[in-house]
C-alpha cells in the first residue's frame, strides 16, 4: 500500500473556524503516526468570497498550533483546466450527460416536492435524451450520471459501514453552465491528482463521498479511504457556526490561551486513549488513532479550555511562559518595558497563581508594567484618614532602608498593625490599593517587593496625602 498521505482543504473564505483545526490536527496526527504526509489544500474557487487574507489566517493559525503541512500549499483555482477536463472525460465515457433545464423548470421540480414533502432529487429530464433535442439558446450544464439501482456501503474507519440507497443520490451538476466546476467533481480531481489514501473530514461531508466515489468509479482510479468526523456543537447542543463566538482561532489567542493547551483540547474533543488527558505533542503523535473518535458530536466547552490552559500556565517552565506572556502583551497589549522585565520574570510564580489565560497574568502584572495605576473608584473609597496615616509612616520607614526585603519589610508592617491597633488586612490592604489601584491582587509583601523602592514611594505618597 502506498505511503499514508491526508490533507485539509479549507476556502479561504473567512478566518479558520475551531471545528477546521480539529479536522486539520486529526489529518496531521493520523500521517505523522503512520510516518506519511500532510498537504495544505486551498479551496479558493470561489472568486468573489476568497481573500488572500484568509489564507495567510489559516496558514498562521496551523503554523501557531503546532501544525506544519508538507510541500507546498496546493492552490485548487489554478488546477481549473484539469477539472474542467476530466468533465469533459467523463462526458466522453458516457457517464455524464448535458443538462439543459431553466433555472424556472428546477424551480418548478422543487416546488413540487416540496408540496409532496419529499426531498428534491433533479427528475433526470436529460439523462437519456439525444443531441438533436438540444435547444438551441440555452447554456448546458454537465450533470453526472448517477447509479440508479441497487445500494452503496461506505466502510467509513470511525462511523463503521454507512449503507445508502442509490437512487437518493440525484445527477449531480459536475460542470456549471458557465464552464466552471462544482466542488464535488474539484474535490475528487484534486484528491486524486495528490494520491490521497485517507480523506479525514466532518461528518457533513457523508453525501459528498457517495458521490466522489461515484467519480472514482467512472474513471477507474483507486479509492481512498474516508473518515467521517462528529460536528462540534455548542454547550446547547446546537451545530458550532462562524458567528458563534469563541468560534475562530483570533478569539481564542486574544484573551492568551496557550497554543499547547488548546492544542490537548481540540485532540480530546471527540477523542480519547485510556484514561490519559495530558498529551505531549510527541505523545499526540503516538498514540492518535481513528478508533479513539467517537461517534457522537461533542461540545466546546470554554471552562474546560480554561482549566487545560491554567494546567499548562502551572507547569511550564517561567523563562516560556514569559516569553509567551511577553510576545501577547505587544501584539493584544502594550510593549513591555525592557526595565520592568526582570521585575516580571522574578514575579512570574505569583503573578500566574489561579491564573487561566496569559490575559490573566497580564491583569496582574499591570501594576508593574505600567508606570501609572489606574484606581478603582469603589476602592480608593476605603482608604479614609487612618489608611493614610498608615501609608505616610510606612514610605517614612522604608525611606531609611537601602534594600527591601521581607525580613526588613515584616517588622515594619506589625509594628503598624500594632501602633494603628488593626490587624494585618487593615494595614495591608491601603497599601495594595496605593500601589496597585486595587484591594485585589497579589499578596503585599509579593507586591512590595516586585517594583522599585522609587515607585513605592511614589505612589505611596500620592494616595497618603
Amino acid at each position: 500500500m502506498s505511503k499514508v498521505a491526508t490533507r485539509f482543504a479549507p476556502s479561504p473564505t473567512g478566518p479558520l473556524h475551531i471545528g477546521g483545526l480539529r479536522t486539520a490536527l486529526f489529518n496531521w496526527l493520523y500521517s505523522k503516526n503512520k510516518g506519511g504526509k500532510f498537504y495544505l489544500r486551498i479551496e479558493d474557487t470561489d472568486k468573489e468570497r476568497s481573500k488572500e487574507e484568509h489564507k495567510q489566517q489559516i496558514i498562521k493559525s496551523l503554523t501557531w498550533i503546532g501544525i506544519e503541512h508538507d510541500g507546498d500549499e496546493y492552490i485548487q483555482s489554478k488546477k481549473i483546466e484539469d477539472h474542467v477536463n476530466i468533465a469533459l472525460e467523463l462526458l466522453k465515457k458516457g457517464k455524464a450527460y448535458k443538462c439543459y433545464c431553466t433555472p424556472e423548470e428546477i424551480e418548478e421540480q422543487k416546488k413540487r416536492a416540496k408540496q409532496k414533502k419529499i426531498p428534491y432529487i433533479y427528475n433526470r429530464k436529460w439523462r437519456d435524451a439525444g443531441e438533436t433535442e438540444a435547444p438551441k439558446y440555452i447554456k448546458p450544464v454537465i450533470r453526472f450520471k448517477s447509479k440508479i439501482d441497487g445500494s452503496a456501503i461506505l466502510k467509513d474507519l470511525v462511523q463503521g459501514d454507512i449503507e445508502i440507497e442509490n437512487n437518493t443520490i440525484e445527477d449531480f451538476i459536475i460542470l456549471r453552465n458557465d464552464g466552471t466546476p462544482t466542488y464535488n467533481l474539484s474535490a475528487s480531481v484534486d484528491d486524486h491528482l495528490m494520491n490521497m489514501t485517507h480523506i479525514i473530514r466532518g461528518d457533513d461531508h457523508k453525501i459528498n463521498t457517495f458521490k466522489q466515489i461515484q467519480i472514482y468509479e467512472a474513471l477507474n482510479w483507486n479509492i481512498p479511504k474516508f473518515a467521517h468526523i462528529p460536528l462540534i456543537h455548542t454547550i446547547d447542543g446546537k451545530k458550532l457556526s462562524k458567528r458563534d463566538n469563541a468560534s475562530t482561532l483570533d478569539d481564542y489567542s486574544k484573551i492568551g490561551i496557550l497554543p499547547e493547551a488548546l492544542r490537548n483540547y481540540l485532540l480530546r474533543l471527540g477523542w480519547s486513549f485510556e484514561d490519559k488527558e495530558i498529551f505531549s505533542l510527541k505523545e499526540s503523535i503516538k498514540y492518535f488513532n481513528l478508533q479513539g473518535i467517537g461517534k457522537s458530536p461533542s461540545k466546546l466547552d470554554m471552562s474546560r479550555i480554561l482549566s487545560m490552559n491554567e494546567h499548562y500556565i502551572k507547569n511550564i517552565k517561567e523563562d516560556e511562559l514569559f516569553i509567551k506572556l511577553k510576545e501577547y502583551c505587544e501584539l493584544f497589549k502594550e510593549k513591555i518595558d525592557l526595565k520592568k522585565e526582570e521585575k516580571i520574570k522574578q514575579s512570574l510564580s505569583f503573578l500566574k497563581n489561579k491564573a487561566k489565560t496569559l490575559e490573566d497574568i497580564y491583569k496582574n502584572s499591570k501594576y508593574i508594567i505600567l508606570n501609572e495605576v489606574s484606581f478603582n473608584k469603589e476602592d480608593l473609597k476605603l482608604i479614609d484618614n487612618k489608611s493614610k496615616k498608615i501609608i505616610i509612616d510606612f514610605v517614612n520607614k522604608i525611606s531609611n532602608l537601602d534594600t527591601l526585603s521581607k525580613d526588613n519589610l515584616e517588622p515594619i508592617i506589625n509594628e503598624l498593625i500594632k501602633v494603628n491597633e488593626t490587624n494585618f488586612k487593615g494595614v495591608g490592604q491601603p497599601l495594595r490599593i496605593g500601589l496597585t489601584g486595587s484591594k485585589f491582587g497579589p499578596g503585599i509583601y509579593d507586591i512590595i517587593l516586585s517594583l522599585d523602592k522609587d515607585d513605592i514611594v511614589k505612589r505611596l505618597t500620592k494616595v497618603g496625602h
